[in-house]
């Protein structure tokens, strides 16, 4: 006999079966897959085709002999010998690079600190400072260094007539081999607006209320520096330290145009410019890499030094990037 339904309940009706409810399961997670994918294809397809590629190609051709005429052939290791081996302007030109790196990212450091402390402790007169450090940087990198190599011409330039009239007698600057690099190094010092921006953004979001704390308790100017200001600006100069390493490392126009104006050679049309006047104090990995590939036509060797340039990027930043470099504390 039938179960009677008075009491106005219902059967229960079984739920949905374990293969059904992970089909579903399986189902949204793709869903889910194909959506991030989506929102991330435009930075996916810009990596691969400006990156990934390059990078794949770079490898590929590192181990070719290529003219950029013939069809490339397999030499092996002989272009990474060659380099590492043969190639005479090799060590030079890494060794100004890593100067270079060392000596500018460093000071364009400390200095677009100092500027940033200078011109927010200001109490007038704030906007003509700011803009008058800035300005520098908006100049083009080669008007920037024309003018800079005409300011310092030995000969005929201001600078050292102004340091003739006080009686010193001034150097000889982009013509001289030990005054060359440092002479790009204050270069890339006039421009420093770029930093100065950013530590000045920086330094105004330090709380006040820290500076209050500290004055309660005696500390003077180099103290809240070093335990207010500092801690909380460590990360911005991680930012500025890395970004200038990855920039001096590509250390190309500035470079070429100063050596090739300090050296008087008119450039026309079909002149093939040789890098690192004077006596390859100004030459630069990416300079090799440049007349290698598109003047001796040699894109192995070129390939090869692109790579070694990547390489010693990616392992300064990886160890500037690492806690125990003493760059950021733990907590942050």
């Amino acid at each position: 006999m039938a179960p009677s339904l008075s009491s106005g309940t219902r059967p229960e009706t079984p739920g949905p079966t374990a293969p059904a409810s992970d089909a579903r399961l399986r189902r949204k997670r793709r869903r889910d897959r194909l959506r991030t994918i989506g929102f991330l294809s435009p930075w996916l397809v810009g990596f691969s085709v400006f990156f990934g590629y390059p990078l794949a190609a770079t490898v590929y051709f590192s181990f070719m002999h290529y003219n950029q005429i013939k069809q490339p052939e397999f030499v092996g290791l002989r272009n990474w010998s060659y380099v590492f081996t043969q190639m005479p302007l090799f060590g030079p030109a890494l060794w100004n690079t890593l100067w270079l790196v060392v000596v500018m990212v460093a000071l364009r450091v400390v200095f677009g600190v100092g500027i940033g402390l200078l011109v927010t402790k200001l109490k007038s007169g704030v906007g003509f400072f700011r803009t008058a450090f800035y300005v520098p940087y908006l100049a083009p990198p080669v008007a920037a260094t024309v003018a800079f190599v005409f300011l310092l011409n030995p000969a005929t330039g201001p600078v050292n007539e102004i340091l003739s009239a006080v009686g010193i007698d001034g150097p000889n600057w982009f013509n001289d081999p030990a005054w060359a690099k440092p002479s790009l190094v204050m270069l890339s010092l006039w421009g420093i607006g770029d930093l100065m921006v950013i530590f000045m953004a920086a330094l105004l979001d330090v709380p006040k209320e820290q500076y209050e704390a500290a004055e309660l308790d005696g500390a003077g100017a180099l103290t809240k520096f070093r335990f207010v200001t500092w801690p909380n600006i460590t990360p911005i100069v991680m930012f500025a330290v890395v970004t200038g390493v990855v920039q001096t490392m590509q250390y190309y126009t500035q470079a070429l145009v100063a050596g090739k104006l300090a050296s008087g050679v008119t450039i026309g049309p079909g002149t093939v410019i040789q890098p690192g006047y004077p006596d390859h104090s100004t030459i630069t990995v990416p300079q090799l890499v440049y007349q290698l590939g598109f003047q001796n036509f040699n894109t192995g060797a070129a390939c090869v030094l692109s790579l070694v340039l990547f390489a010693i990027a990616m392992a300064v930043t990886m160890l500037l990037m690492r806690r125990r470099s003493g760059l950021l504390s733990a907590e942050d």
